[in-house]
């Protein structure tokens, strides 16, 4: 049958138990026991131990297979938990009840009630006494042997994928987990939790370009925060010494495996602290959380292993540029030699690009993809870092590190540059950048001078993408595996009628 005559079959039986006084979307259904609690309950027990449980279970969920055999029927129940068995006869039920049955389609939401035992292959199953229909499900499931397998399909259905694929509620379940631990972790550090604008006067704390929006009756364009930096660290001038956010930025990049325009962060700030204590703070806290996850600090990922045992690696961009990219030693320094240097890797730069940006891009063509193990990068030049600390042995790089892992960054930090003099020339340098036709360049933020200039303790701030590290942890290899609902193209209306032929069965 076609999709169009299966939705239009189930219609016609809601009408039909509607009609015969049963109601099609009760609302006062009780769930007594979940799956997993009656698996990890009678699991083990054989049928002559289960004769002497006389307790009566009330189990609900999604009907995820029938298998009919005349006057008799097994189902399977899927709730939050897992699946349980349930032996339907229609003796047990009553004439009423198993014509009731008979509406019943795969995709249902039911109510259930009755005793366990266990069937001849000993599987655990609930011998219904007791059926209602909870929600009638007018669209049929993918088909059981294909699944819904397009990806297309699953990151824009995800509720559908959900219901069909059960390792997908697997990763965001390790998600919610992951995301608890951090929030613990930094709770026990004597961290605040604290809330920032998402819609600024100003984008500001990264380079970045942002979205932009209007405010009707502030009559004024706002921006959707492309990072909470400078709002969190306005929190420590205030005397908040340590505060982080776990929230979401967005960014009008483009869209990838590793890039979604809405993702989330978290970012914290610590007074009294460098770069350098972060770096320790990071590793602490990711090796704990990989531990907590695994029980052991060495993971497979995407058929590679990573071994997160301490001490991590540590190298300059510099020392990377020479070691992984193969650069000539003497371009570091000379902006010519840079540019030819960037020229054999096909990247070519406008007159006015700084030595440090050539460096960079360089760095992000030709080292990333080489820094598989965790690998801590320092001393980045000046003119990408516009809020970071100048190092005080070498002035031409700032106090900060990103951390690496399978060729991805997870983390940027640096030690906060905290004079408002120098802050105020940094974003002077990005305005000409602006001017030069660079977007993603730094505007100039005149509040965030004035709160530098009631002082902030010296400080060191780190953020860290969840979304990446999720898929580290879950081995997922795509970030739309780890958001569940990430931005996807719109499709057009007779595309989207045919997906939705697509995925039945």
């Amino acid at each position: 049958m076609e999709d169009s005559d299966l939705l239009k079959v189930r219609k016609d039986k809601i009408e039909a138990l509607t009609a015969s006084g049963v109601e099609a979307y009760p609302n006062d259904a009780k769930v007594t026991h979940l799956s997993a609690e009656l698996h990890a309950a009678f699991g083990q027990m054989d049928n002559e131990a289960l004769e002497k449980v006389t307790e009566r279970f009330a189990i609900a969920g999604r009907v995820m297979a029938i298998r009919n055999f005349g006057k008799g029927a097994f189902i399977a129940i899927q709730d939050r938990k897992g699946r349980i068995q349930a032996f339907i006869r229609k003796d047990r039920l009553g004439d009423e009840l198993f014509a009731l049955f008979k509406t019943i389609d795969v995709g249902d939401i039911v109510h259930l009630a009755g005793r366990v035992i266990k069937t001849r292959t000993g599987e655990l199953t609930v011998e219904a006494e007791g059926l209602r229909l909870l929600t009638k499900c007018l669209r049929p499931l993918p088909e059981k042997w294909h699944g819904l397998t397009d990806v297309e399909i699953r990151y824009r259905q995800r509720y559908l994928d959900l219901v069909v694929n059960p390792k997908v509620k697997d990763v965001f379940e390790a998600r919610s987990r992951i995301i608890r631990f951090i929030r613990t972790f930094l709770h026990d550090r004597d961290f605040l939790e604290v809330e920032t604008p998402m819609m600024q006067p100003m984008a500001g704390g990264a380079m970045a370009k942002p979205f932009k929006t209007h405010h009707n009756a502030l009559g004024q364009d706002l921006y959707l925060r492309i990072a909470p930096e400078l709002y969190l660290k306005r929190l420590v001038v205030g005397g908040m010494e340590r505060v982080f956010e776990l929230n979401r930025n967005f960014r009008n990049e483009g869209v990838s495996t590793l890039h979604n325009p809405e993702f989330t962060m978290i970012e914290f700030y610590m007074a009294y602290a460098t770069y350098e204590d972060l770096m320790t703070l990071t590793e602490e806290m990711i090796t704990s959380l990989v531990r907590d996850l695994f029980g052991t600090l060495k993971i497979a990922y995407q058929g590679t292993e990573l071994d997160f045992t301490p001490p991590w690696r540590r190298v300059s961009v510099r020392e990377a540029l020479v070691r992984y990219a193969g650069l000539d030693p003497a371009a570091l320094d000379d902006r010519g030699g840079a540019l030819r240097e960037a020229a054999k890797r096909g990247l070519l730069f406008e007159d006015r690009e700084p030595l440090g940006k050539i460096l960079m891009a360089i760095f992000d063509e030709t080292v990333e993809e080489k820094l598989i193990q965790p690998t801590f990068v320092t001393g980045y030049p000046l003119e990408v870092s516009p809020l970071s600390r100048k190092n005080t042995q070498n002035p031409e790089i700032v106090d900060r590190f990103e951390l690496y892992i399978h060729g991805r960054e997870i983390a940027n930090a640096f030690s906060e540059l905290n004079d408002p003099a120098d802050q105020k020339n940094r974003f002077l340098m990005q305005l000409e950048q602006r001017e030069a036709g660079d977007e993603e360049a730094h505007g100039m933020d005149e509040d965030y001078i004035r709160a530098l200039e009631y002082g902030m303790p010296p400080t060191a701030g780190e953020g860290i993408g969840i979304d990446r590290l999720v898929m580290l942890l879950t081995d997922s290899p795509s970030i739309r595996d780890v958001i569940l609902f990430p931005h996807l193209r719109r499709r057009e209306a007779g595309e989207q009628k045919a997906e939705g032929e697509n995925v039945g069965g």
